[in-house]
């Protein structure tokens, strides 16, 4: 809600300079949002009458203009050359006198008007437009000023350009201070100024003219009233003060018509829409949308309609949708001679969110889905039929008032004690009473007990805190005292089984990752090809067109996220994220990760492309490769110990090489994958060589099980190695699991080398390799002897002979 400040003191003008007026206002849950000037600084600048303005001998464009500037041009009218192709006689225009300091350009320095010679003639001063003051972005020409301006007055105090103009960022329960007047009623009660509002005397109708209305839909629309104005002049020029004020707050003049409806809409909070008579067959009906239907609104988008939009036809169609904006069919234009008022009570159920479903928002809808007053329909059409008969003439029919469905008041019962409970300070029942009659609620007393029953403008009263909060709220909350809490506060001790999110983010830095955050909702196309996912979830209104679905995984967003980093020259990129990812789920049903029917559970991934390590002299310069990402992953986990299942076949990741990646599974479970990205996709997003990626359960990382203790060991280990021949094809863990299951006196099998024959050989042959591994074997209670290790290694041997592998040798 942006407003001018000199337009909420016609209203209510307490003693308080604009500074404390916005701090009051803060302080009292309007929060004040941003107060600016209606204009930049500027010096010496006033209002000047052009005599006259001759063509410059010596230029085609410029004119030498005589310019009277009152007490400013005691020698006479001054020189001016000016090439604003508006420069005419007569005319009034701000004057920028010699000496005066103009806003600042580009360079951010302040514009001084000196004294010069402008193609061999003098130039005492400068005639502004209205960018070079920093007013508008109109540079057409100059700023041509109304006729009554006085000449020689600082331009400054005739436009009131000191004027503060108050942005405020108002919360969804304050529909009631959408408007000056709603304002102006809350700056009454919380300072005690006078409030006073303008008498709307009603409009005398000149003929009988009424357009028949029928409203079907009353859970859509509650109030319904309209009038007819005919011979209307579309074309007459909307006044100065109007224009001026609509521009503070936010709205650029349209027309005279859609000025006066916007400008009513901004001083008491009715929206309303002005149609144009002749284009409306037959009457009007207020309904429901039905399928099928469509409109072309004001805005030029056509809409898609159904029984969940509310409507205004005619005989013809769809004219109108109720409560966010008219249709252009029936818009007024310049050839526009009787007009149709509509002022409305659309429900707030019915209203909202129906703009953001098309993918825009407006004013009307924006206050319609808070709750506009229901009584204030008629005095909205009156006071603008006053300003239309007074801008554009006309003459005026009778009001057409429906109240069909009109809300009814329902009492709040505010217990004195129980306010004061609440807010944490003594408040008595006269200070509850005081706050309702400065906030003009009606209400009865009991026994420490007000029934309060709310105005038809305040749809935020519906239960007792809301009444409290009204107390403490007027009261001032600079009166709460500072008190200590009473419940004690005591440090939970911290589960040593889960880590925070915050020291797995230092774990993931400390691997050499830096940390991106990026949009949950994705293209398309990254769903589809990066996670298999053909049916995506789909954003109702997305930001930008491309990001119009939500994310199943994180892959697509550090892809993408590399690329950006690519085309900036990065030569080594290293990225994770924390993030939720969304699915579909029948089962799911509301909670801390989920809503009914989808799942948002909390991933981290990772990305990782370039060499392997920094440039150094060691070293030589290799890429990461997918053993290099599984480390991290491992060193993530711990204590926790994973096992990598191949993923090919049946089991293949979309986004994944199927012969360099793997899903990752804790106590039988999958948490996640890392691999290489697909090749496929290495081409299509234009990436010079394949990243390689991983994605676990958050809450997997978050796990940290505890290990239960074990005595240093009494005897020593011993080591033996084993070097077999085994199938290409025969997995690793395989190999692992055999030889761990053959003796409890095996603790460690590690694997230190491989190697494969570029020809087969007498005890190698196609399709086999050379596995060399580490054995280690302890027994806590004895020695070992060879015996024992040997009988081990046999059984270690018979156990792999049973996956098709066999001592090599």
């Amino acid at each position: 809600m942006q407003f001018p400040e000199s337009w909420l003191r016609e209203y209510c003008n307490p003693p308080l300079t604009t500074e404390a007026l916005a701090d009051t206002l803060t302080m009292a849950g309007l929060e004040v949002e941003a107060l600016e000037r209606a204009a930049p600084p500027f010096s010496r600048v006033v209002v000047a009458e052009i005599l006259t303005a001759e063509p410059h001998p010596d230029a085609d464009r410029l004119r030498v203009c005589q310019v009277e500037a009152g007490p400013h041009s005691k020698d006479g009218p001054l020189q001016i050359v000016c090439g604003a192709p508006n420069a005419r006689a007569g005319l009034k225009v701000p004057l920028a006198l010699v000496g005066a300091e103009l806003p600042p350009g580009e360079d951010g320095q302040p514009f001084r008007i000196k004294q010069g010679t402008l193609r061999g003639v003098e130039s005492q001063g400068m005639l502004c437009s209205a960018r070079e003051l920093k007013l508008t972005d109109d540079h057409a020409g100059l700023l041509e000023l109304d006729p009554s301006a006085p000449v020689g007055q600082d331009l400054r105090d005739w436009l009131t350009l000191d004027d503060a103009v108050f942005t405020l960022k108002l919360t969804p329960n304050l529909g009631h201070a959408l408007s000056v007047q709603g304002v102006a009623r809350e700056v009454s009660a919380l300072t005690g100024a006078p409030l006073t509002l303008p008498v709307v005397p009603p409009v005398p109708p000149r003929h009988d003219a009424r357009l028949p209305v029928t409203v079907e839909a009353t859970d859509l629309c509650g109030r319904f009233a309209g009038r007819i104005v005919r011979g209307v002049n579309p074309r007459a020029a909307t006044p100065a003060w109007m224009v001026e004020r609509l521009a503070r707050c936010g709205q650029r003049s349209v027309s005279p018509l859609v000025d006066i409806s916007n400008y009513v809409m901004f001083e008491c909070g009715q929206p309303s829409h002005i149609f144009d008579l002749a284009k409306i067959h037959g009457g009007l009906t207020v309904r429901w949308g039905r399928p099928g239907e469509s409109l072309k609104l004001l805005n030029g988008n056509t809409v898609e309609l159904d029984e969940q939009v509310g409507v205004i036809a005619d005989e013809r169609g769809v004219e109108s949708l109720a409560g966010i904006m008219g249709g252009d069919a029936t818009a007024v234009s310049d050839d526009t001679r009787d007009i149709y008022v509509e002022a409305a009570f659309w429900w707030p159920e019915a209203v909202a969110g129906r703009g953001r479903r098309y993918g825009f928002s407006t004013d009307a809808g924006h206050r319609f889905e808070r709750g506009v007053d229901p009584e204030g329909c008629v005095r909205a059409i009156e006071r603008i039929t006053a300003l239309i008969l007074q801008i554009c003439g006309g003459e005026a029919g009778p009001i057409d008032d429906q109240q069909p469905a009109m809300p009814r008041p329902v009492p709040v019962t505010l217990r004195v004690a129980r306010a004061a409970k609440v807010i944490g300070m003594p408040v008595s029942q006269a200070d509850c009473a005081g706050v309702m009659r400065k906030l003009g609620l009606a209400f009865e007393e009991g026994d420490g007990v007000l029934r309060v029953t709310p105005p038809s403008r305040r749809f935020d009263l519906r239960i007792e805190e809301d009444l409290i909060e009204e107390v403490i709220r007027v009261l001032g909350y600079d009166r709460l005292p500072a008190t200590p809490p009473l419940a004690p506060v005591t440090a939970l001790p911290q589960d040593e089984r889960r880590r925070s999110r915050h020291a797995l983010r230092h774990a993931i830095a400390a691997r050499d990752y830096q940390e991106t955050i990026s949009f949950s909702f994705v293209e398309e196309r990254w769903e589809r090809e990066l996670a298999g996912n053909d049916q995506p979830i789909r954003v109702l209104n997305p930001i930008a067109a491309p990001l119009a679905v939500m994310r199943s995984n994180l892959v697509g967003s550090l892809v993408q996220a590399l690329r950006h980093n690519l085309a900036r020259r990065a030569e080594r990129v290293r990225l994770f994220e924390v993030g939720r990812v969304f699915h579909r789920d029948a089962d799911a049903v509301d909670g801390p990760f989920s809503v009914a029917g989808v799942r948002q559970p909390m991933r981290v991934g990772g990305l990782a492309w370039g060499p392997a390590e920094q440039l150094q002299w060691a070293t030589k310069e290799r890429h990461v490769d997918f053993f290099d990402v599984k480390g991290d992953v491992e060193a993530l986990l711990v204590p926790a110990t994973a096992r990598f299942v191949p993923t090919a076949g049946d089991a293949a990741h979309p986004a994944l090489h199927p012969g360099r990646a793997a899903w990752v599974e804790l106590d039988g479970r999958r948490v996640g994958f890392v691999g290489e990205l697909h090749p496929r996709w290495r081409l299509a997003y234009e990436l010079p060589s394949a990243p390689v990626v991983f994605e676990l359960d958050l809450d997997a990382l978050l796990q940290r099980p505890l290990p239960a203790f074990q005595p240093l060991p009494k005897q020593l280990s011993t080591w033996r190695d084993l070097a077999v021949v085994a199938p290409q094809s025969l997995p690793h863990d395989a190999v692992v699991q055999a030889i761990a299951d053959a003796d409890p006196l095996l603790r460690s099998v590690r694997l230190f080398d491989v190697w494969q024959p570029a020809q087969p050989t007498a005890d190698i042959g196609p399709g086999e390799h050379s596995l060399a591994l580490r054995l280690e074997l302890r027994d806590d209670d004895a020695t070992l002897t060879d015996d024992r290790i040997e009988a081990v290694v046999r059984r270690v041997i018979t156990q792999l002979s049973g996956l098709g592998a066999r001592p090599r040798g």
